[in-house]
């Protein structure tokens, strides 16, 4: 009996390969569908996942919503100093994507990519694709991070990620302990103490910002003064602010700062970094008052930059009396034992890790953080999009995703893009 042979179906070629479906993937797709060059985005969710699953209810923008520049679309709406809330954001991506209709393929999971010999090879959950540009789309948050001491704390205790986090009522009753104050950490902590929940916040390094000054949003002056345009290769920390935390401020109700100290005039209770976990019991490092001052400095140095920039502009700008610490920590920040503070959760907020493991090709650090130039790697034809600090600190968000994905448009169209794959 003669058995058949199951052949392999041939991949799907496409002259551009847009792996995430996100704004910055979509923003590189607009570019592509202008010049009419054939392309695919490949989303493993749905479009703008991370925007529709992984905030929180009360989530809002902490820039300016006339920030909100997409290739071809901006903010449409009559509130360009306030801060978009979750429902509307999803709106104004949903509605960018539908003012061009990019070709989208949901629901496929990239899983390897590599270089076949005569262009990109490109697996996924969906079968095969060949490429002769890739350009990877996805962001660098991929995997939270749960420290290992977690596996140390009592079974009884709800543990979460800030992703995981929606709105005080998913927790149980009583005191949540909150683990670090980047800016998901500070807004989580914010939105369960103004639901009235008992707060413990463990308080990392994290610089924060003033929501306004003289007059203005901070973000307005520093759009002014320039620094949304400085390159990365002109920054003071050169690609090492790459791994910088951002400044914690929120959009929340119009816009406002995040003064810890205020929290724990109002009965937040901060503390180090949580530094040992003995059963119920855990400890802190002696570092809350370093990390509140330091984020002060940093603050009150923003501050200055300003007045400068002010001064040299004879500007007419209102007088503002300096920020002065309405609350010191104790010199003591002794263990606190779970049980008996009534804590029944604890939030994770202590970032995420990259994933590029199903990414086989020679475009690493040492770290394992991609190595590229305003997006182009040193393997021709590939590219990285959204990435933090890609080539302007607005390169991770809203502000200049659109600019990166101009530049990598042109660096497309101009290496030969409808060169055919031509396999052996």
């Amino acid at each position: 009996m003669n058995s058949a042979v199951l052949k392999r179906p041939e991949p799907i070629h496409h002259q551009v390969v847009i792996i995430g479906g996100g704004q910055a993937g979509l923003s590189l797709s607009w570019y592509m569908t202008k010049e009419g060059i054939d392309h695919v985005v490949l989303e493993r969710n749905v479009t703008f996942h991370a925007w529709k699953n992984q905030r929180w209810d009360s989530f809002c923008l902490v820039t300016p919503n006339w920030q909100c520049q997409l290739p071809g679309y901006h903010y449409p709406g009559n509130d360009p100093n306030g801060f978009m809330v979750k429902d509307e954001i999803i709106r104004f991506v949903e509605d960018f994507k539908g003012a061009f209709n990019p070709p989208v393929l949901e629901g496929v999971e990239v899983t390897q990519l590599y270089n076949d010999g005569h262009g990109f090879a490109i697996e996924t959950t969906a079968g095969a694709f060949t490429a002769n540009h890739v350009c990877i789309a996805t962001g660098g948050y991929h995997t939270p991070i749960t420290p290992r001491m977690a596996e140390r704390l009592p079974p009884r205790l709800t543990q979460i990620h800030a992703n995981q986090y929606r709105n005080p009522g998913q927790l149980p009753e009583g005191a949540v302990l909150v683990v670090g104050t980047g800016q998901s950490g500070c807004q989580i902590a914010e939105d369960l103490h103004l639901a009235g929940r008992k707060v413990h916040l463990c308080v990392g390094g994290a610089p924060r910002v003033s929501r306004f000054y003289r007059g203005r949003d901070v973000v307005d002056w520093l759009h002014d003064m320039g620094h949304y345009d400085l390159p990365v290769t002109q920054h003071p920390m050169h690609e090492g602010v790459r791994g910088k935390a951002n400044h914690y401020v929120t959009g929340r109700d119009g816009g406002r700062d995040i003064d810890l100290r205020k929290f724990a005039t109002e009965g937040m209770a901060l503390h180090g970094h949580m530094s040992a976990v003995d059963g119920e019991t855990i400890g802190f490092s002696a570092d809350l008052k370093r990390n509140l001052d330091e984020a002060d400095r940093v603050n009150e140095s923003i501050k200055d930059g300003i007045d400068v920039f002010i001064a040299g502009r004879k500007l007419d700008a209102p007088f503002e009396a300096r920020y002065l610490p309405v609350w010191q920590p104790p010199e003591d920040d002794p263990p606190i034992n779970l049980a008996a503070e009534g804590i029944g959760a604890i939030i994770w907020c202590v970032g995420y890790t990259p994933d590029f493991s199903w990414v086989h090709l020679p475009v690493f650090t040492g770290r394992g953080s991609p190595s590229h130039i305003r997006g182009v790697t040193a393997v021709p034809g590939l590219y990285f999009l959204g990435l933090p600090w890609l080539h302007t600190w607005g390169s991770g968000r809203f502000a200049s995703v659109a600019r990166d994905a101009s530049y990598l448009a042109h660096q497309i169209i101009h290496s030969n893009p409808k060169a055919r794959y031509a396999p052996e």
